[in-house]
């Protein structure tokens, strides 16, 4: 095709991602970039792109069908994008947290799961399935600095099973030394007379 041929781009239009929406994090602006493409029709994915906090719709002329209907879907999801909910890679990168951290408070209750969400790997036929998070739980985690905390009260408590082990350990070598030292009576031995028992029994008392 010549290149006068080509049609040209004319029909475009942008929405701006709020902070309440992106929570300052540029993982997270990706990853409403790739859920409005899930729900735009296949032709019309990659006719939305972002650069810094816009999304833009761009189309050629000839296709203004097209163009009005991905543009009322993205606007339809626009409208509760503050509701999104918060996949791991996103929480992670928005909290500054490793995938350790987010499973292991995720399994203590103090990162409240908002559900699970099941997909199929790209290409693949296996599927996986994730924790996911409310956004407003985890822009109220951030606001608090409630990170900070936890990683406070994960280091006091990994120093206390440090100092159980220690003890544990300290006592097992305690026993086991107390063992070498007075081994204990095998059960075919004879009973160990009490210190004077023979005077004692040569008394006559007992009979």
């Amino acid at each position: 095709m010549a290149k006068s041929d080509t049609p040209e781009i004319e029909l475009i239009r942008s929405w701006t991602l709020p902070a309440s929406a992106t929570l300052g994090s540029a993982v997270r602006a990706k990853g409403i970039l790739l859920e409005i493409r899930a729900r735009l029709p296949a032709p019309a994915k990659k006719s939305v792109d972002l650069e810094a906090s816009n999304l833009t719709l761009a189309m050629p002329a000839n296709a203004q069908t097209e163009f009005k209907a991905a543009a009322a879907i993205i606007a339809r999801t626009m409208e509760a994008i503050d509701t999104l909910p918060v996949i791991p890679r996103e929480i992670q990168d928005i909290l500054t947290i490793k995938p350790s951290e987010r499973h292991r408070w995720l399994a203590d209750g103090r990162l409240p799961s908002a559900g699970t969400r099941t997909v199929r790997l790209n290409g693949r036929a296996k599927r996986i399935t994730f924790h996911v998070f409310d956004p407003k739980v985890v822009e109220d985690i951030l606001d608090r600095g409630a990170v900070d905390e936890w990683r406070e009260e994960d280091a006091g408590a990994k120093a206390e099973k440090r100092r159980e082990a220690a003890y544990r350990a300290k006592l097992t070598r305690i026993l086991k030394k107390k063992a070498k030292i007075s081994p204990p009576a095998k059960p075919n031995d004879p009973p160990t007379l009490l210190e004077g028992w023979e005077e004692f029994e040569g008394s006559g008392l007992l009979r």
